[in-house]
């Protein structure tokens, strides 16, 4: 056991570190660089700049250096606990991100825990009742949740709280809570705004985990040995909840790595529309603006999310299928 975390923890750090080399070679790929876009603002605001200003712009952000020379200055800040310097924003990268960081991640978290809740008891109820109304039902809501974007209905619940409860139920938090410094009082706000937003961005993946789960049980309520559990006499709920159950959570188990990057990814365009403060908004402003170190700070965190919670569902999956565990011996 101890040897297969280390080989997945081992595998986590190269999947990391190869990651932070594409994303910073994506960042670069469009012609030019952050000084060109920023003449290019100036420009449409009539202001003109000077070549020799933005050749000396470049040298100040080592921005004429090679990109190899740029992502070993960057690497080295953030091994160092840095993240660089925005140039759009002209305020270091962890100053930017602040608090939007740790919001996504609850903001997330919260979507992936009602997609949990949500489609565990649906999927199941809807295996052992297959053809049932109720599984009908489930099964026309779940293909409306996969097709109505996030920001559509985001956009729904908006104008509804707005015309039914003359509420304005954008943002994660009042409006005196905005810029206070963290207290129980602005927890209990933040608690009290979150439903909302994770509910628009989970339910596109509680129809599809729904759908995972009922077509893992079914699959598995056909097999020999749970015919044979019910010849014996095996009262119904604990032959269901015991072994194909079990087995039928492996793949939905399995889907937490990939969970997390849709919830946020899916989150960008939803915390536009709601104004929520999470990273999304930034990384689109820092890849418009070809702000390298911003954009590849945030896509660089992303991915050590990402990489965590696939490591966390390789752990979920050994402790819950004996089989992993003695492969991995």
């Amino acid at each position: 056991m101890l040897s297969y975390l280390v080989r997945r923890v081992s595998l986590a750090i190269v999947t990391i570190w190869v990651i932070s080399v594409i994303s910073f070679g994506i960042i670069l790929l469009p012609p030019g660089d952050f000084i060109d876009a920023w003449a290019a603002r100036q420009r449409q605001a009539g202001m003109e700049v000077a070549a020799q200003t933005k050749e000396a712009y470049r040298r100040q952000y080592a921005l004429d250096k090679p990109a190899y020379v740029q992502y070993v200055k960057w690497m080295g800040l953030v091994l160092r606990g840095e993240y660089g310097f925005s140039l759009y924003y002209n305020q270091p990268v962890q100053t930017v991100i602040g608090d939007r960081l740790g919001l996504t991640v609850v903001v997330s978290l919260a979507a992936e825990i009602l997609i949990w809740l949500l489609a565990l008891p649906i999927g199941i109820y809807a295996a052992v009742r297959q053809y049932s109304i109720g599984d009908y039902i489930f099964t026309v809501l779940g293909f409306i949740g996969v097709g109505v974007p996030s920001f559509l209905l985001a956009l729904v619940f908006m104008y509804l709280s707005l015309v039914w409860f003359d509420a304005d139920i954008g943002g994660l938090f009042s409006q005196k809570y905005l810029v206070a410094s963290w207290s129980w009082a602005r927890v209990v706000d933040l608690l009290k705004h979150l439903p909302l937003p994770a509910l628009v961005l989970g339910l596109a993946g509680t129809a599809q985990m729904i759908r995972v789960m009922r077509a893992n049980l079914l699959d598995e309520l056909r097999k020999p040995y749970v015919i044979t559990a019910r010849a014996k006499g095996l009262s119904e709920t604990r032959l269901i909840l015991k072994y194909p159950v079990r087995v039928a959570l492996n793949p939905f188990i399995s889907t937490v790595g990939y969970l997390l990057p849709y919830i946020v990814s899916g989150s960008i365009i939803v915390s536009v529309v709601m104004s929520l403060p999470t990273v999304g908004p930034v990384l689109l402003t820092a890849l418009m603006a070809q702000d390298m170190y911003l954009g590849g700070a945030i896509i660089l965190m992303l991915s050590v999310l990402t990489v965590l919670g696939t490591l966390l569902s390789d752990l979920l999956l050994m402790w819950v299928d004996p089989r992993i565990r003695v492969e991995g011996r």
